[in-house]
This record gives C-alpha cells, sequence and structure tokens, in this order.
C-alpha cells in the first residue's frame, strides 16, 4: 500500500533535497554532539583545539554527505533539479525559515540570557551551536512535513 503511495506520488527534487540536508545535518551535527558528551579535553588550549577539530571534522562530514547526495539527486532528476523552484516551494522555503528563525530566538535567548548566570567557555559555545542546528533541523523538518502533507501556502 506504503508503496503503491510513493510511486503513484514521487517525492519532487525540492522534498528529496530537503530529507538530504536532514539527514546531513543529524547525522553530522549529532555525531558532533555526541562526541562532546563523551570528550573530556584538558582545560586551555587542548581544550579549544579538540572542539574546533570535532566540528570541522562534522562540518565536513555533513559537505561530503550534501555533495554526495547533490550530485546523484542532479543525476537522477535531470532537468527538474535544474528549474527554478516553483511558488509552492518558495512558500514551504518561508514557512520553514519563519518557524526555524522563531526556534533560534528562542533558544538564543537561553543561550545568551540564562547560559553565562550557570556556566562558562565551551558549554556556552556548544548550546549556541546545538541552537543554531536545532533551528536549522526544525526549519528542514518543516519544509519536509509540508511537502509530504502536500502544504500550499
Amino acid at each position: 500500500m506504503m508503496l503503491a503511495t510513493a510511486q503513484e506520488n514521487p517525492m519532487a527534487y525540492r522534498e528529496r533535497l530537503a530529507w538530504l540536508e536532514l539527514t546531513g545535518m543529524l547525522i553530522a551535527y549529532g555525531g558532533y554532539f555526541i562526541a562532546v558528551g563523551f570528550v573530556d579535553p584538558v582545560a586551555g588550549r587542548m581544550e579549544t583545539l579538540t572542539y574546533v577539530a570535532l566540528f570541522g571534522a562534522a562540518t565536513i562530514a555533513r559537505l561530503l554527505i550534501l555533495g554526495t547526495g547533490w550530485l546523484i539527486l542532479r543525476a537522477q532528476m535531470g532537468s527538474e533539479a535544474r528549474a527554478r523552484p516553483d511558488e509552492r516551494d518558495r512558500a514551504i522555503a518561508r514557512r520553514g525559515a519563519s518557524v526555524g528563525y522563531y526556534v533560534l530566538l528562542s533558544l538564543m535567548l537561553w543561550v545568551g540570557v540564562v547560559m553565562p548566570l550557570i556556566d562558562t567557555g565551551w558549554a556556552v559555545a556548544n548550546s549556541a551551536l546545538a541552537a543554531i542546528v536545532i533551528a536549522e533541523i526544525v526549519r528542514e523538518a518543516v519544509a519536509v512535513i509540508s511537502y509530504r502533507r502536500g502544504w500550499h501556502g
């Protein structure tokens, strides 16, 4: 039943792109925050190098996932991949950006106002990174849900 529905209504290029970005974000930065939870670097210069190296590795992993996925999608989708976003694509992007913005604003209020009172250093920096990643995940999730539910704006 589910397979028949998927064949009748295949995913559009922009929906596949939203899934790719969501997956890349979850894998790369999920790995970063799991590693941060287990790593206990020595305070000082090594602490900074450890966190920067972990974040750099996560960013490179995300770029590899996105680049490889984009090349595969572009090869599979042909002319649809080269087409400009239509009204529905733009409306979905605006909706996702709007929801993601409010999530980012709420989390950054926590990180910028409350976190400095109870923590310092890399805990605050990683909280800010987490706020950005969560907001991006919400933005892409809203896009995926909007495409799946047939939202038109």
